[in-house]
């Protein structure tokens, strides 16, 4: 069966690679985006497709559309893009939240929000499951993007509760890949960057920390599969249980460029979480579904997309 979906933040890295997933299936695609940390250019390729349709938009504005799946990615996602304008990272969240449920509840759409590990703060619980409530400074700097996608996943199970909307709620674990932005300041883009410039490799704090890093095509499977799931709404986990430590993801990146790069280590930052790691129990469970691109297969696509850019 093929569907008339909206995706909110359809520009942004993940959000330009499930336009592509959905539109390989067959459905009509209406990307929405307000280009703050989206591009044009993630889409250009679908621009004139007779099955997807851009409006530049920003969701803390309502919007209406006839849809029957609606996608909600809206939000900046890196911690130099969410923090460079926290009170508008919070009302992104939580009026675009507000704006892409009131659209489902007028329509009787089912809504995907993409939430995020960010939920689980810096966790006290190693790895982490959907049942853990989290550990989250609200007064960090970070807050304004864990706080506001918390606020997020309240409004949807709200919603549910109170009005029916046909809610799916996914938190998205550390998600890397072609089309991901030069400047989003991620660990894997900002090493793949610094190893092909033959620059130092930048580590905050002494790279013991971990991240579990899952290629955007593993994600977006998941985003499908749990959209299309008829008795389940979440949270559940979307994320590579494959856990590195940052030291040794700048090692492998270094291998994988034969860059001659050198690691300079410089203070942690606040408020980084120390571990991330997902369980993904719930989602071989519910979805059948599990991560198939390895770390090192993900990140020569990732280098080879990169190297067009340098």
């Amino acid at each position: 069966m093929t569907h008339t979906i909206l995706v909110t933040g359809g520009a942004g890295f993940i959000g330009s690679h499930l336009c592509d997933r959905l539109i390989q299936d067959g459905h009509d695609v209406t990307c929405l985006d307000n280009l703050f940390t989206g591009s044009k250019e993630n889409i250009s390729h679908l621009i004139g497709h007779e099955r997807f349709h851009f409006f530049e938009h920003d969701v803390e504005q309502p919007f209406d559309g006839a849809y029957d799946r609606i996608f909600n990615l809206a939000c900046p996602a890196s911690p130099p893009h969410y923090q460079h304008d926290p009170v508008k990272t919070i009302r992104t969240n939580v009026l675009g939240m507000i704006n892409a449920l009131d659209l489902a509840k007028r329509t009787g759409a089912r809504i995907l929000q993409a939430s995020t590990s960010e939920v689980y703060g810096d966790p006290l619980v190693h790895p982490q499951d959907e049942s853990y409530w989290g550990n989250v400074d609200p007064l960090s700097r970070r807050a304004c993007y864990d706080e506001g996608k918390r606020c997020a996943e309240t409004l949807c199970f709200d919603y549910h509760r109170e009005h029916g909307v046909d809610i799916r709620v996914i938190r998205i674990f550390n998600t890397y890949g072609p089309r991901m932005a030069k400047n989003d300041g991620r660990v894997v883009s900002n090493f793949i960057l610094q190893a092909l410039r033959g620059e130092p490799i930048t580590i905050y704090g002494d790279g013991s920390y971990t991240r579990s890093f899952q290629y955007v095509d593993d994600l977006v499977e998941g985003m499908v599969r749990m959209m299309d799931q008829d008795a389940f709404v979440g949270p559940v986990n979307i994320g590579n249980p494959g856990e590195f430590t940052i030291k040794e993801l700048a090692g492998l990146v270094i291998k994988l460029t034969a860059s001659s790069s050198d690691i300079s280590y410089l203070p942690a930052v606040a408020n980084d979480p120390k571990q991330r790691k997902p369980v993904i129990s719930l989602a071989k469970e519910k979805l059948h579904w599990e991560p198939t691109v390895v770390l090192q297969e993900g990140l020569l696509k990732t280098i080879e997309y990169f190297k067009g850019k340098v």
